[in-house]
């Protein structure tokens, strides 16, 4: 019989092994027998059955080796919960390290300043396994946000909205804008083994803009604009939202310079009957579920030939965005990201 290899067993299974040894040997089976019959070798069956003659069943049984959990570590159980909750709360910069992000090299200088303790990059990376963090790609924001008025937004502001949007049996709607290029193209291509994909796009930019608006309900309403957008185009695709609505829209969209404009806001007051404007806190475009649409709309794009000129731009995103807001689930769906949750 195939020799056995019990370095890989668990020690349950160790021990039940032997336990199997003692029993065949009390059946009168001798060790070169027993050895054949379990595949095991014969050092391992006679170890099994002298442990039995010294201490019985009770000796059988395994004993842990190895480390135990956490021995050998360089920093201390409060050392490393204090590095874990600097990392969380705070940047690089905030603690005066010179680094953008958090890598190895940023991580073992805050370790070697705060616990006095030198780590190899390596070591640095098994720590930060240990402990949960991975590499990602970071997400970008800027200076200028004010995450208290992000928190009172989301507790006060919104839910304000959203109550006074009932009284009146108005409709919520998400506004916001992007641009929609032909040279735009990313993702990853599968490929031989040091062989790097070539992707082709045009060398003539195109591009054209798209504004649009989301519900929570599952609509959506979009135009794809010729050109870069501006204070007419707004009021024009504001002007077709309102028309046939017979309810009150409430439009929530960010501080861009255009929504703000004079124009814009006579606008709002001469229509005051159909539809009132709303402002998200500055630097927050996360909030707005619309967003996400416009997300989709370029991963579409992106995992498609790009087209080589305008007209050929223009069909196929008019074509993935009337696959898009036919899904009235998937338009749904865009506010279960954490984010917009509080829109839900």
């Amino acid at each position: 019989m195939k020799k056995h290899d019990a370095r890989k067993d668990s020690l349950e299974v160790k021990h039940e092994r032997r336990k199997q040894v003692v029993r065949l040997h009390l059946n009168g089976k001798g060790p070169m027998e027993i050895a054949e019959l379990t595949g095991l070798t014969w050092p391992t069956v006679r170890v099994a059955i002298d442990l039995y003659a010294q201490g019985g069943w009770r000796a059988l049984k395994y004993r842990q080796v190895g480390r135990r959990k956490g021995q050998g570590r360089m920093l201390e159980v409060q050392q490393e919960l204090r590095v874990r909750r600097m990392i969380n709360e705070k940047r690089p910069e905030q603690l005066k390290l010179d680094f953008a992000l958090w890598n190895r090299s940023a991580v073992g200088q805050l370790i070697e300043r705060e616990c006095g303790v030198q780590l190899s990059v390596r070591a640095v990376g098994k720590y930060l396994k240990r402990w949960g963090y991975t590499p990602q790609k970071p997400i970008k924001r800027a200076y200028e946000r004010n995450d208290r008025a992000i928190q009172q937004w989301k507790e006060q502001e919104y839910p304000a909205i959203a109550q006074a949007a009932r009284k009146e049996k108005a409709e919520i709607h998400w506004l916001d804008e992007t641009a929609i290029v032909n040279t735009d193209v990313r993702g990853r291509s599968y490929a031989k083994r040091g062989h790097t994909p070539v992707v082709y796009a045009p060398g003539s930019r195109s591009k054209l803009s798209m504004i649009s608006t989301v519900t929570n309900k599952g609509e959506a309403c979009w135009e794809i604009i010729d050109g870069n957008f501006g204070i007419d185009q707004l009021l024009s695709f504001l002007q077709t939202l309102i028309k046939g609505k017979r309810k009150k829209l409430y439009v929530i969209m960010d501080n861009l310079r255009a929504h703000h404009s004079k124009r814009v806001k006579q606008w709002v007051a001469d229509h005051a009957k159909r539809i009132a404007v709303f402002y998200l806190p500055r630097y927050a475009p996360e909030l707005n579920p619309d967003e996400r649409l416009n997300g989709h709309l370029k991963n579409g794009l992106r995992s498609k030939a790009p087209g080589r000129n305008k007209a050929v731009l223009h069909r196929v995103a008019h074509e993935h965005l009337e696959s898009i807001t036919a899904d009235r689930a998937l338009i749904r769906s865009l506010f279960h990201d954490p984010e917009v949750e509080y829109a839900a």
